[in-house]
């Protein structure tokens, strides 16, 4: 048996590798070999009295007993870091071990063995045990069964908070804040801090059956609460809700929620905090002491296990954290407008009547139809019964009414020519409230549809020549005048004769005189 106690307390003292080693009787590549050993693994002196040289060796070496029974070596390493990965289990690295010790002739060890020689080394030298769990897999959550409270400054009064919970089951890192409620907006934002606390998401996380995350939850159909799901996709993570009455599925978390209770609710009970961030400012020193408490079974805290065994496997943030958002359903009234919060909102006139989907954040309106989304707004805040339209979603009349302005009104008269233009201006300068003279506008430019712009300029050039009062009125039974009068012409007018056209020629063409 190498004297491994020997060796560290020698070096410990200063001596050299040669006097150690000849002191020892083993060569210097083997003394420098297990002080680099020790130093790796953070084993110092002063060495305890059951750390004999058994003990050290074991430490060092965990798998030097197996390798000189006979059986294959197993590689607790490999096993360790290959378990972190997706969809590896202890099963199938039972096997590739078996067929790398047939393969070299060794003799491998069953599965129930693999397993326990597997389990007694993580036990002993790593923070976690993945047979069960992978780093970085699954965050559960859930309200802790136990309230704090604050206090209000003006009564006295005890204002009850909630404790949401999260947690980590392969390393145990819990996350802890208040709130006043238990709504979605609490629910959702206390998700965002969690995932900001932990650096990452993980691949799944595992709510209660709550209405904040579930809508529906039976054997044959689980229907997400369609803000929780989004905030799922916005973190890249799936959302597996605990079955009905089955606790189990959530163990972690219901542990943590207990285990809070007491070191963090129960521990403030003495506390008098008079806001929300007061006292989450005391849970957060208090969950800090928490997660950096030794475990009573194996070596580390919860926040060593993060980082040394979990941290890794996180999924990156994204840029931004998820922006609450709330999905309702609305009917399309027939001015093209839905009802959100008792403000307004346009729609494109051709969904009049149809029921659509309305997704409501804090600063934006998303309305969608079968799911493709068909109009968008800025949220409107203060007083009641405020409109938000879009041009582009009015009628073609509508949207000509709207668009009169005096400029407008100018510009149109513009195109048609100048008389049309005098008679607009002479509109625009008499009447006494703009609003009335751009009615009356509007109505000449509804004329556009049935006469042509010469039609239009003609009137409006008669009126002026016999008026000096024109009036959109006068304009439009003079072209009703005109169109009558231009068909009764045109009904009048005798056909020619033959003899009328170019081409036919007579006698008198050649110089005859027709006899």
């Amino acid at each position: 048996m190498i004297q491994y106690r020997k060796i560290l307390e020698m070096a410990q003292e200063g001596l050299s590798l040669r006097t150690v080693s000849a002191s020892t009787g083993h060569g210097r590549p083997k003394v420098t070999e297990i002080l680099q050993l020790a130093k790796e693994k953070g084993l110092e002196c002063p060495l305890t009295e059951e750390m004999d040289d058994h003990w050290i060796e074991e430490f060092l070496y965990p798998y030097k007993a197996i390798e000189n029974s006979g059986y294959g070596m197993i590689d607790f390493e490999l096993v360790h870091r290959e378990l972190a990965k997706p969809n590896v289990t202890l099963s199938l690295l039972h096997y590739e071990y078996e067929v790398s010790c047939r393969a070299n002739g060794k003799i491998p060890y069953t599965y129930r063995s693999f397993l326990r020689h597997y389990k007694a080394y993580a036990d002993k030298y790593k923070a976690t045990l993945r047979v069960r769990r992978k780093p970085g897999e699954i965050m559960e959550v859930d309200w802790a069964g136990s309230t704090a409270f604050i206090v209000d400054r003006d009564t006295g009064e005890k204002v009850k908070t909630y404790v949401f919970v999260a947690t980590l089951p392969c390393s145990q890192l819990s996350y802890a804040e208040a709130t006043l409620s238990m709504d979605l907006n609490a629910w959702i934002g206390a998700h965002n801090r969690a995932f900001e606390y932990f650096g990452g998401s993980t691949q799944i996380v595992v709510p209660d059956n709550l209405k904040t995350s579930v809508t529906r939850h039976t054997l044959k159909e689980l229907v997400l609460n369609p803000t929780y799901r989004e905030m799922c996709d916005h973190y890249g993570t799936l959302c597996m809700p605990a079955r009905v009455r089955a606790p189990r599925d959530k163990a972690s978390v219901e542990g943590s929620v207990s285990t809070i209770s007491t070191w963090i609710i129960a521990a403030l009970r003495n506390e008098h905090c008079f806001t929300l961030t007061d006292l989450n400012q005391k849970i957060s020193l208090k969950l800090e002491e928490f997660n950096h408490r030794d475990f009573s079974k194996k070596k580390g805290t919860r926040f060593t296990a993060f980082e040394e065994e979990e941290k890794f496997a996180l999924s990156p943030l994204p840029a931004k954290p998820y922006k609450m958002a709330e999905w309702r359903t609305a009917k399309v009234r027939l001015d093209y407008h839905i009802s959100i919060g008792n403000m307004f909102y346009s729609v494109p006139y051709e969904y009049i009547g149809k029921n659509v989907d309305v997704r409501v954040s804090e600063h934006l309106i998303e309305v969608f139809f079968k799911q493709m989304r068909v109009a968008t707004h800025s949220r409107l805040y203060g007083k009641f019964g405020q409109l938000s339209t879009s041009k582009d979603h009015m009628p073609d009349n509508h949207k000509l009414y709207v668009e009169q302005t005096p400029e407008n009104a100018l510009q149109w008269a513009e195109t048609i020519g100048e008389n049309t233009l005098r008679l607009i201006q002479y509109l625009l300068d008499t009447y006494q409230v703009e609003r009335k003279a751009l009615s009356s506008i509007f109505s000449l430019k509804n004329s556009s549809r049935r006469y042509t712009k010469y039609e239009i300029e003609r009137a409006c050039k008669e009126i002026l020549n016999v008026t000096q009062r024109p009036t959109v009125k006068l304009v439009q039974n003079q072209l009703k005048a005109n169109k009558k009068k231009d068909a009764e012409q045109a009904l009048e007018k005798p056909s020619k004769s033959q003899d009328d056209f170019g081409f036919t020629r007579g006698s008198d063409y050649w110089g005859g005189k027709g006899q």
